[in-house]
């Protein structure tokens, strides 16, 4: 299985703290060896940073965290290969554009019987059932919302229901974000914490790292950070449960459904 890595905050924050955590599990402290991916948003732009290679020894990860950027929302996956092979066409997270916004998603899983699904106007230019998904849905969003709706919790909720019968199909747990929300779906394994004042002091499980928060923030700094296993070993992380959703806005949730109907 892959790892996910996605963060929502207030204002523009940098995520080396819990890259470096992931980074690790990426062929040091995990078996996720077959690429690594990292999408920031900056306004309605984004900027991605990929490579098929191990993220421990990616020279191009080590860049990435010598070259702090802040951004409000963060979409990063680590793989290990199940569907398509090795390389880069194949590596998370993918990008597409609905209503004149980049869409970045990431899914860690397998499915079955995916070549079924009618991705329409969106093709996948890489061969896993991860990114034939995402085209899935982005066709399923385009049909059903010709426009961009004025109310985004439903298309959150829209989304869900087609997360729902993925899930059906086998593993799905995914991040998702248009650069201002990001949402979290759970198959079988997601956490989030979020962080806000008083901030203290976080210690990393794959790394001999530690932060204090406090040096780092303002009181009304928000941050929520979700991922397939927590980062940290001396944080108390929410653990989503099967079917369950979560939406984050500028670091607050703000959709949560605990279970599928």
């Amino acid at each position: 299985m892959c790892e996910l890595l996605g963060m929502s905050a207030n204002v523009p924050t940098d995520i080396c703290f819990s890259f470096t955590g992931l980074v690790q599990r990426g062929g040091h402290t995990g078996p996720h060896k077959d690429g690594w991916g990292i999408t920031f948003y900056e306004g309605k732009g984004c900027r991605s940073f990929k490579d098929p290679a191990p993220s421990a020894e990616s020279e191009i990860a080590k860049m990435v965290l010598n070259y702090p950027i802040k951004s409000c929302a963060v979409v990063s996956h680590i793989r290990q290969a199940n569907r398509g092979g090795v390389s880069l066409e194949n590596t998370h997270p993918f990008t597409r554009e609905l209503w004149g916004e980049n869409w970045t998603y990431a899914h860690n899983g397998q499915l079955k019987d995916y070549e079924l699904l009618d991705t329409g106007f969106y093709h996948p230019i890489g061969q896993t059932d991860s990114e034939l998904a995402f085209c899935w849905i982005l066709e399923q969003l385009r049909q059903h919302y010709p426009q961009k709706p004025p109310q985004m919790q439903e298309v959150f909720g829209f989304i869900a229901s087609l997360a729902d019968q993925l899930r059906q199909l086998g593993v799905f747990n995914m991040l998702l974000s248009n650069g201002e929300y990001v949402m979290a779906y759970c198959s079988n394994n997601l956490h989030w914490i979020t962080r806000r004042a008083p901030f203290g002091q976080a210690r990393l499980q794959d790394a001999d790292v530690t932060v204090d928060f406090q040096t780092q923030t303002t009181p009304d700094d928000v941050v929520t950070v979700v991922a397939t296993q927590p980062l940290t070993s001396n944080e108390s992380w929410q653990r989503m449960a099967s079917g369950e959703y979560t939406v984050f806005y500028l670091g607050e949730l703000v959709m949560n459904r605990v279970q599928a109907s």
